[in-house]
């Protein structure tokens, strides 16, 4: 395939990571029990995961999901967030998982967080299949966290760079060259 020339390295195998989004599975199936979370993934970048993740909770869900902008066409978030197509759902009283394929800057995240919290949701946890903590620009805590991952450019499992390796079944590095150009 094509895709994998461009990929300077394999940092989490697909193995490595169907067995971790097996265990977040398992820790929120314990933690909502009798409980029916919505989960809300981020698109694009979380579908993957957000697919994977629901058949890993054995506890009934509801799913939808938010398509939102704070990159343009560059590598780093700007910090102005757009929303590109809100929630379907009320969420007013609901307990919700936001499910979100990277954490790096925190800045879309957080600014996520604050608004569906000012919705009314009765709770709001984060999921998030990568965690890239040397990039955080503001404070965003975390409760379901995959992998940390060093501050590299990372694609595939749903993660893209110009729409592009998002199917591939692992993560790996981008080589620099692809995204310098």
């Amino acid at each position: 395939m094509e895709l994998h020339r461009d990929i300077e390295r394999i940092l989490l195998s697909e193995e490595q990571i169907k067995k971790r989004v097996a265990e977040i599975g398992q820790r929120i199936t314990l933690d909502y029990a009798g409980k029916r979370p919505l989960l809300v993934s981020v698109l694009k970048g979380s579908v993957v995961f957000m697919a994977d993740l629901m058949r890993e909770i054995k506890v009934d869900c509801d799913i939808d999901f938010m398509s939102v902008s704070s990159y343009g066409n560059g590598q780093k978030s700007s910090g102005v967030v757009r929303i590109l197509k809100d929630l379907d759902h009320d969420i007013a009283g609901r307990d919700i998982i936001v499910v979100e394929d990277i954490l790096d800057s925190g800045l879309t995240l957080s600014y996520i967080l604050e608004m569906l919290k000012n919705r009314g949701a009765a709770s709001i946890r984060l999921c998030t299949l990568l965690d890239k903590p040397d990039r955080r620009r503001v404070s965003v805590a975390v409760d379901y966290s995959g992998f940390t991952v060093p501050d590299e450019f990372v694609v595939g499992y749903g993660l893209d760079y110009g729409e592009t390796y998002r199917n591939l079944p692992y993560i790996g590095i981008l080589k620099p060259e692809v995204y310098t150009k």
